[in-house]
């Protein structure tokens, strides 16, 4: 299955790149993975190509940040809208489960913890929402095992042999296992430069930040202190948290109601 349409929303940013990606797959009906913002310009733009694919049969959230699911129930009209936790879904599913004739749920939780990635009938592309990028990376937001759980995913998909995916924001990754691999590579990375920050005694948030994410341009601080979390999440979890590490802010618990 490579019968894709693509339109993207007008909404850019540091995290939203050119805008979120909606993806139309099939025909006669489609299914819409990703709505997308609840903006009418894109509302009109998705249902005028779902239109010329003979309609909307259905909806396939990746996840429930308002700029991939705020579109949903305009888009949908009276047809399901699929997803593992959205509170607007008409329908729960989970990994390995058919959203429609075209798609297959996997489960990549780390972006968000109810975040599935879509296969499209065929097996050569994925719908991959914002558990991968066409460009830059994404950042994990702490939860239990969330960064463990992001890591299996990657690998997960990684043995599906891909051909491209299509993410929620930025360009198709044309080579989808070379993608994978550096997004595997990236977090192990930052893992390991996090793990040399400890060893050296820097137990401040803003101390790991600027040794562990030092390229990180001043916009996109915030998510790479939500990231920052989820890594020491795992250390803890595996038991090579040292103490003394900074408490989380006041801030940061307030983060998940309003995240993108």
């Amino acid at each position: 299955m490579d019968d894709v349409a693509h339109v993207r929303a007008d909404n850019p940013s540091a995290l939203t790149l050119t805008g979120t990606n909606t993806w139309l797959v099939g025909r006669d009906p489609c299914w819409v993975v990703d709505p997308g913002p609840d903006l009418d310009e894109h509302v009109r733009a998705v249902l005028e190509a779902a239109a010329a694919r003979g309609g909307v049969g259905g909806v396939a959230l990746t996840h429930g940040h308002g700029d991939h699911a705020g579109a949903a129930r305009a888009v949908a009209g009276d047809a399901p809208i699929l997803a593992a936790a959205w509170e607007g879904a008409t329908r729960r599913i989970g990994d390995g489960d058919a959203a429609g004739p075209w798609l297959e749920a996997i489960a990549v939780p780390g972006h968000a913890p109810d975040h599935l990635c879509f296969a499209a009938a065929g097996g050569e592309v994925c719908c991959t929402g914002d558990a991968v990028l066409g460009a830059g990376s994404v950042f994990v937001a702490p939860d239990p095992g969330a960064l463990r759980g992001y890591l299996d995913g990657l690998e997960r998909l990684r043995a599906r042999g891909f051909a491209r995916l299509l993410p929620g924001h930025g360009p198709v990754v044309e080579d989808a296992d070379a993608k994978l691999a550096e997004y595997v590579a990236h977090r192990l990375d930052r893992e390991r430069r996090l793990v040399a920050a400890l060893a050296a005694d820097d137990r401040t948030i803003d101390a790991l930040l600027d040794a562990a994410w030092s390229d990180a341009p001043a916009e996109l601080r915030l998510p790479a202190t939500v990231t920052l979390f989820a890594h020491l999440d795992k250390l803890a979890e595996e038991g090579r948290l040292p103490d003394g590490v900074e408490e989380r802010p006041e801030w940061f618990s307030q983060l998940g109601k309003h995240a993108h």
